[in-house]
């Protein structure tokens, strides 16, 4: 696993994309650290001193702490001379010469994970197309959260499984085959690319040849897939139309039929079943 938390990366991409969108000149954010009402600031993107590098705000302190504790966005318009917040971390704002600052809350299942923060230098409203980008950051960041947790959770499932199954663990199996088909879907969606890195990890780990003998005769020669061509056939693999492995790999329809098409002439298949079969047998799919 990545050595910052899971969802650095989106909070860092979507600080980078609300500066871009709305021109302001600073931007930062953090994730709550787990199992406490605290978060942490540890991501910048125009910031000129270390002032507020490593902050923790606690739930209910600052503006940050009180997007926190109620779950919804804040705004003040001159931070030091706020009466609506609390001012433990004046001297770090005003050592980075904040004045306007917006907090949105990152909200996971009702859970804040994190907050955004905008900010200019000078002491003026932030008008409600600031507000509007810096909510559809927030958003992003939640949907990628889902995602990670999702694939987190996968591969917790997966795990104690990843040892090839016996003949009266069929049921078992295709757990663990549904699972690395979510998996393989998963991935391409993940933006930090050590986690995406362990769940490709972990479908390797789930796809050992499938534990099963192969036919009597020669061994399969050795195939590759394109990651996209191995992304159709697994999802080909778990039943899914060519038009649900669409919707679940966020590709077009005859995208798909391009990959699967690809897939087969790889493994010498004539069907969708024949390339499932070659692509267990050569240890491609459990």
């Amino acid at each position: 696993m990545a050595a910052d938390p899971a969802g650095t990366v989106e909070i860092r991409g979507a600080l980078a994309r609300l500066r871009r969108t709305t021109q302001l000149p600073v931007a930062f954010g953090g994730l709550v650290e787990p199992g406490r009402r605290r978060m942490r600031i540890s991501e910048f993107s125009g910031a000129t001193t270390l002032a507020l590098s490593g902050l923790a705000v606690t739930s209910g302190n600052g503006l940050g702490g009180k997007a926190v504790a109620l779950g919804r966005p804040c705004a003040v318009t001159d931070y030091s001379l706020s009466r609506q917040i609390s001012h433990e971390y004046d001297a770090a704002v005003a050592q980075e010469g904040l004045r306007s600052v917006l907090a949105i809350p990152v909200v996971v299942r009702r859970r804040v994970r994190g907050v955004l923060y905008g900010a200019l230098r000078t002491a003026q409203p932030l008008g409600d197309r600031t507000l509007d980008a810096a909510v559809a950051a927030a958003r992003d960041v939640e949907q990628a959260l889902v995602i990670l947790d999702e694939a987190c959770d996968l591969l917790t499932a997966v795990r104690p499984a990843s040892v090839p199954p016996q003949a009266a663990d069929d049921a078992r199996w295709e757990q663990v085959r549904e699972a690395h088909t979510a998996l393989r879907a998963l991935a391409p969606r993940i933006a930090d690319p050590a986690v995406r890195a362990e769940l490709l990890d972990a479908c390797g780990l789930l796809t050992p040849g499938s534990g099963q003998e192969p036919a009597q005769g020669p061994a399969p020669r050795p195939v590759g897939l394109a990651p996209r061509e191995l992304d159709v056939l697994a999802c080909v693999a778990a039943g899914a139309t060519n038009a649900a492995a669409a919707e679940r790999l966020g590709l077009r329809p005859e995208t798909v039929k391009g990959y699967l098409r690809s897939a087969m002439r790889r493994l010498g298949a004539r069907t969708r079943g024949e390339a499932v079969v070659a692509a267990r047998r050569a240890g491609l799919l459990p």
